[in-house]
This record gives C-alpha cells, sequence and structure tokens, in this order.
C-alpha cells in the first residue's frame, strides 16, 4: 500500500478482538479495508491467518489504571503513521464473574474487589480511552461505539449484579459523553446487545429462544454490522442512541 493510501485508510481501535463479538467486528471493518488496532489481555494467537494482526495488537489488562494509559500511549504512536487521526473506538471488552458452573453473582455474593474490577473494565476503562485519544478522534471527525447490554436495563437470568449495573452505567455514560464530544465533531452511540451466540454463552440461553419474537439467538455478523453503521457516514446524524440488538426480546 502507498503512502497515499495509507493516509486515507481508516482506522479503528477495538477493545476486547479476541472472540466473540469483537472478531465478528475485526472482520467486518477488515474486509471493508479498515485497519484494526485490537486490544486484549492475551498476545495475538500466532495460528490467526491475519497478516496485519501481530503489529496491529495491543496486549493490555483494563482493569488497570496504569496499564490502560500505557496502552493509550501506545496507541497513539501507533496513530502517528497516519496522522494521528482516529475514525472509530470500540469499547467491547467486558468481563462477568460467574460462580461455579456459570451460575450469577447477585449484590449480596460478589465480593468487593469484583465489583471494583468489573467497573473498573466494564465502565472506567472505556472513557479513559475516549478522552485519552480525544485529539485522535477530533482530527477524523470519528465515532465511539460503547458495547452495553441487554442486562443493563432489566434483571437478567445469567449475567450477575455487578456486569448489569456496569453496562447500566455505560449506556448513561454515552450519552454524557454524547453531549460532551459532539460540539467538537466526534459522536457517540452504544449498542445493546441480546442473547447472541457464541464460545461464552451461560449453560441455559437456548431456552430464552422462545421468549424471543424471532425465535432464535442473534449472529455475532449481525452485531458487527450495526456496530459498523454507527462507525460511518451512514450514520451522520446519530449520537446518544443506543440500539438494541436482541431480536425483539424485550417487546
Amino acid at each position: 500500500m502507498n503512502a497515499t493510501a495509507e493516509a486515507e485508510r481508516k482506522t479503528l481501535i477495538l477493545t476486547g478482538a479476541s472472540r466473540g463479538i469483537g472478531h465478528a467486528t475485526v472482520k467486518r471493518f477488515s474486509t471493508a479495508g479498515w485497519r484494526v488496532i485490537t486490544c486484549s489481555r492475551q498476545p495475538f494467537p500466532e495460528d490467526c491467518p491475519w497478516d496485519a494482526g501481530p503489529d496491529d495488537h495491543i496486549v493490555v489488562d483494563l482493569a488497570s489504571s496504569e496499564d490502560t494509559h500505557q496502552a493509550i500511549a501506545q496507541m497513539k504512536e501507533k496513530l502517528k503513521a497516519q496522522g494521528s487521526k482516529l475514525h472509530a473506538l470500540v469499547n467491547n471488552a467486558a468481563i462477568s464473574p460467574k460462580k461455579p458452573g456459570g451460575a450469577r453473582l447477585n449484590t449480596l455474593e460478589t465480593a468487593e474487589q469484583d465489583w471494583k474490577t468489573v467497573f473498573q473494565i466494564n465502565f472506567f476503562a472505556p472513557v479513559m480511552l475516549a478522552r485519552g485519544l480525544m485529539d485522535e478522534l477530533v482530527a477524523a471527525k470519528g465515532a465511539v461505539v460503547n458495547v452495553t447490554s441487554i442486562a443493563g436495563s432489566r434483571v437478567h437470568p445469567f449475567a450477575g449484579a455487578a456486569y448489569s449495573t456496569s453496562k447500566a452505567a455505560l449506556a448513561s455514560l454515552t450519552r454524557e459523553m454524547a453531549a460532551d464530544f459532539g460540539p467538537f465533531g466526534v459522536r457517540v452511540n452504544s449498542i445493546s446487545p441480546g442473547e447472541i451466540e457464541t464460545s461464552i454463552l451461560s449453560p441455559g440461553t437456548e431456552k430464552l429462544v422462545a421468549q424471543i419474537p424471532q425465535r432464535r439467538l442473534g449472529q455475532p455478523e449481525e452485531v458487527a454490522k450495526a456496530i459498523y453503521f454507527l462507525c460511518t457516514e451512514q450514520s451522520s446524524y446519530v449520537t446518544g442512541a443506543e440500539l438494541h440488538i436482541n431480536g425483539g426480546q424485550h417487546v
């Protein structure tokens, strides 16, 4: 790729890229010609066929504020080659602690440290990343997408209390960020996935299909397409919104 083409190429930074929705999002954006800088707790897998992966992967523990700030510095350095522009930031990384066997942890059972870790990764890291990359987002008139959850709006049979409340907080944060970032030309939205068929589904999720009008689980690719929409000119006048991707589960 020549220097001119490289400079014009759009760039996405994506957290939680190693599986499920994150992995599908990498494929959706890279297929459209975007450069994708991925972030996860694990090193880039050697068996992955994606050529650009090793050079554009950042190992970061979002549970650590210090590690997150160091990762932001790495991101800025990687973006310099393209004029320090960031066209999209997708905050997808999240954790949801479980009891043995995958049962949910309620408010009475969740340890204090688990509450703090969940909120650091699911809530504080997204705003830290967006604030830390503000200049690069403004330079590209970019977009931020926060991944919330169907569990953020009501008690879920599998998602724990810490996870659910962190996602509800992230939905509220999305509105606040939209108001604050908007005057600088940066849009901020969120997507709220329902029951999506991934390798980390909780046991018993298939029983929820009967409650979904479309009578099926969602696919990671369907979520990735919605994320792509919110990061492109097709949604140029959409900000502060939460897009529900749940097959009508809560109608």
